[in-house]
């Protein structure tokens, strides 16, 4: 029998892999890890998970995925950045500076909250809209979203700071929402999912 759930893929370069596909499981949707041009096709959306951006910018480079990535999202296609992944989806990395994608207009500050020492979970700021209420942020040498642009949504506050983020159907968050029970930043990945689409040639 025909499998006819949604396809999302994983960037399976380095990071948090494992964590990002059991949550997909858990929404009843099939993931990918994606480790090549080929590996975009036929997908709903696209994770590019946390870890450490250095080894991951390189990895793109690597895996020839930087422009196969960019036209994924340009042709309408959902992409989700966390923690790193964010800094990667950015316009730019302020500090340290790495290759981006330049999908979101956004700059990004790595480590801005310290070392893997100074990781923390924090509730979000009252006042979200309902649909992100009473969220739980993991923070693990994350970075902080600075200056975005008039199209990028604030969906979700932390002691004042940005941490989701959203521009039509690309969404950064500076938090790992995969080491948390809560479902909701991946389900809504999904409801801004596209049917899916080859990457251009």
């Amino acid at each position: 029998m025909t499998d006819s759930r949604p396809i999302v893929g994983v960037l399976g370069i380095q990071g948090d892999i494992e964590k990002h596909l059991t949550v997909l499981e858990r929404l009843d949707v099939r993931g990918r890890r994606v480790l090549a041009r080929r590996d975009l096709e036929g997908l709903s959306a696209l994770v590019l998970p946390g870890g450490e951006s250095t080894t991951m910018s390189k990895g793109l480079e690597r895996h020839e995925l930087v422009k196969p990535i960019q036209e994924y999202a340009l042709a309408g296609g959902a992409v989700l950045g966390t923690c790193a992944g964010a800094i990667l989806m950015a316009r730019e990395s302020r500090n340290h500076p790495v290759p981006t994608l330049g999908l979101v207009d956004v700059e990004a500050e790595r480590h801005a909250y310290g070392t893997q020492l100074d990781s923390f979970v924090a509730p979000a700021d009252a006042g979200a809209e309902a649909a992100w209420s009473d969220m739980e942020c993991v923070f693990i040498r994350a970075p902080r979203l600075q200056e975005p642009g008039p199209e990028v949504e604030i969906l979700l506050r932390v002691d004042g700071a940005p941490v989701l983020l959203r521009q039509g159907r690309l969404w950064v968050c500076t938090f790992h929402p995969e080491l948390t029970d809560d479902l909701r930043v991946h389900a809504a990945l999904l409801g801004t999912s596209t049917p899916p689409r080859s990457p251009p040639s």
